[in-house]
């Protein structure tokens, strides 16, 4: 790492002009040319088929994954549409993972596309690499487009039972793939010259026999694809393999606080970027290779700006100029120890199911919040659509119910506690909040309301409308006169409120990824208490509580299981241990009805841990966890859970 401790005169005159420029955290997965060892790990050649004929092949250089082949699944290159009528032929080298886990390649996946508005459409299925007729090797999403029964192969891998299988290395190499429409049907070819997969489809695809674009594009799990070329130009255009000037970066990692006395080397040893380059072409960049200075001094407690210089171009030459991105973080003298906890308020629905109950007339119990503990509620909201005030109502209160505060969905409050806080949300127009009440039928909403234990509380409900859009209402600083007597309630005024209690069908039928719980934000530095009793089909190990780690658009971090397995970008980094006595049999038995308590930490400096400890049926305590996932912005984590053949009631 370089660390500076002064700049040159212009290039501090050029990062002052930038103090007030936001820099987000982002990813991209496009980078190109793959180290040395990666270009060492060809495929076998056995009996070699003809060379596929390519023709009007244009350069269209860049990967798909991360170089470490730690990239999760749906991790997607470019866009490339195939009219009727047309053929779509391109080349790539495939590097799999060393691990032989034969799911571990290649899959392209296929979407109508809509000419006019540049949309996607319906997905039609995903067709993979590998051949094995026991396992999800190719699947549909919409009706039935792709018919097992057309697909051919020479694959020798077939794994059966088996999810690892060595042979897989012979994926490695050259592959061409071809999609050809041109006889009205759908043809598709993935090959290397030793492994080959064919599909063949001579009726109309799709069924309706419309003339319809089709979108392909290439996705990997686990693997690396880097492009070499295509006779078809994707959205976005081709990217060349010359040189090119970095243009931005966005970063990944800075901590929120510093410990004083902590070296800004030590304090930003986790910082990534994400490097644009010239053509579109970014690159991920470590700390190593960047330049960091803090400003105002870095010794002395308070807010700083982190400012990051990278001047390399994408070959790694010096650039003909820097480039610089900023964040914000503060030096403190104790790291902030907040913790969150998920509540399931009773009655489970408040309020009269027409909306006819009216205002004060029905209640949820009091909830208690210790001082630096935030409370999170999810809940649909339904309303009467009447007013803006026909929705839920929050009650800060204490155990004898003596109102601090009474806060709204919208943007109104009272009480002695309001008086000094700030609204945050709501709108200026007529408009706005016309659209605001008719999204708010059926909202989904999480609320967090936060004793800041120094005699303040927060509130914030984060309202995602039928509409799709997300809504944000935030009351900060309500005066609490005594944070250890700080309670919190739910009333409604011509609304009802349902809470979120169960998760997947109760015979547990909910299949994998067929119910998700809602998103639920965990700021740095905090750790996150759900608490809920696990049921299971007791079929397999996995058919259990899931933990998705993602940001607010769902972006993934880490999936993680009960039973010591995950995926993802950030999980390849984290220590994955179980506690269950050695014997799985005796564990998924006493998964079924088993308590549950789940700790999410984002631990501020670009790592997240996720805890379980699990009492089961047997009398027995299980633990899970799964410790330095990284890739996190601390700024933007939130988690969830799903469900696999398992059923979840929250307490």
């Amino acid at each position: 790492m370089k660390y500076l401790n002064k700049f040159v005169s212009a290039l501090f005159v050029a990062t002052l002009g930038i103090m007030t420029l936001a820099s987000c955290e982002g990813a991209d997965l496009y980078k190109i040319n793959a180290p040395d060892w990666l270009s060492e790990m060809g495929g076998e050649e056995e009996e070699p088929e003809e060379e596929e004929e390519l023709v009007g092949q244009m350069e269209d250089v860049y990967n798909i994954g991360k170089e470490d082949l730690s990239s999760g699944f749906w991790t997607l290159g470019k866009t490339y549409v195939v009219p009727a009528g047309a053929k779509w032929q391109a080349q790539f080298k495939l590097t799999v993972n060393p691990d032989n886990l034969y799911y571990k390649n290649f899959y392209l996946v296929l979407n109508a596309y809509n000419a006019e508005t540049g949309e996607l459409g319906d997905e039609f299925g995903v067709i993979r690499y590998d051949n094995d007729p026991s396992k999800n090797s190719e699947w549909n999403t919409v009706g039935t487009e792709i018919d097992r029964s057309l697909v051919s192969g020479n694959f020798s891998n077939s794994s059966g039972d088996d999810s690892v299988d060595a042979s897989v290395q012979k994926m490695n190499g050259t592959v061409t793939i071809t999609v050809d429409r041109a006889e009205g049907g759908m043809f598709i070819k993935f090959t290397n010259g030793t492994l080959t997969k064919t599909y063949t489809q001579t009726t109309a695809f799709p069924s309706t026999g419309a003339d319809v674009p089709i979108a392909c594009r290439i996705g990997i799990e686990g693997s690396l694809v880097s492009f070499i070329s295509t006779n078809i130009e994707p959205i976005g255009g081709c990217t060349s393999a010359e040189d090119k000037q970095p243009l931005s970066m966005e970063l990944s990692g800075v901590p929120t606080e510093v410990l004083v006395g902590t070296t800004l080397e030590e304090a930003m040893a986790n910082v990534t970027a994400v490097v644009t380059f010239e053509q579109g072409v970014t690159k991920d960049v470590k700390a190593e290779e960047l330049q960091f200075e803090a400003i105002p001094n870095y010794d002395e407690l308070g807010q700083k700006t982190l400012v990051v210089i990278y001047n390399k171009t994408f070959k790694g030459l010096n650039a003909d100029k820097p480039i610089l991105a900023t964040k914000t973080f503060s030096v403190v003298n104790q790291l902030s120890a907040f913790t969150q906890t998920v509540v399931v308020p009773t009655p489970l629905v408040l309020g009269a199911e027409d909306n006819s109950t009216g205002w004060w007339g029905a209640h949820t119990e009091n909830i208690k919040i210790e001082p630096k503990e935030t409370k999170v509620t999810t809940f649909t909201n339904f309303t009467s659509g009447g007013a803006n005030w026909n929705n839920f109502v929050i009650v800060l209160c204490k155990a004898d119910n003596s109102e601090y505060a009474v806060v709204r969905a919208d943007n109104f409050g009272w009480g002695d506690g309001y008086a000094g806080c700030t609204p945050i949300g709501g709108f200026a127009d007529d408009e706005g909040w016309a659209a605001w009440l008719a999204a708010m039928n059926g909202a989904k909403v999480t609320t967090y309301v936060t004793n800041n234990g120094d005699g303040s509380g927060d509130v914030k409900a984060v309202m995602v409308g039928n509409d799709g859009n997300t809504y944000v209402q935030e009351y900060k600083g309500i005066k609490i006169a005594d944070p250890d007597d700080f309670y919190f309630r739910f009333t409604v005024d011509g609304c009802h409120l349902v809470f979120d209690k169960e998760l997947g069908a109760a015979d547990c039928s909910t299949g994998w990824w067929g119910a998700h719980s809602a998103n639920i934000q965990v700021v740095a530095h905090q750790v996150c208490t759900v608490n809920f009793t696990n049921y299971t089909s007791g079929v397999a190990n996995w058919n259990n509580f899931v933990a998705v780690l993602c940001k607010a658009d769902n972006t993934e971090y880490a999936v993680v299981r009960a039973d010591n397995y995950g995926w993802g970008a950030g999980y390849g980094a984290c220590t994955a241990t179980c506690d269950n006595g050695g014997d799985w049999a005796t564990w998924l038995s006493a998964m079924n009805g088993a308590k549950v308590s789940v700790k999410i930490a984002n631990n501020g400096d670009g790592t997240a841990d996720v805890k379980a400890t699990i009492l089961g049926t047997d009398g027995k305590t299980y633990t899970q966890d799964y410790i330095g996932i990284n890739t996190i912005d601390p700024d933007d984590f939130y988690f969830r859970f799903t469900v696999d053949s398992s059923h979840l009631v929250f307490e």
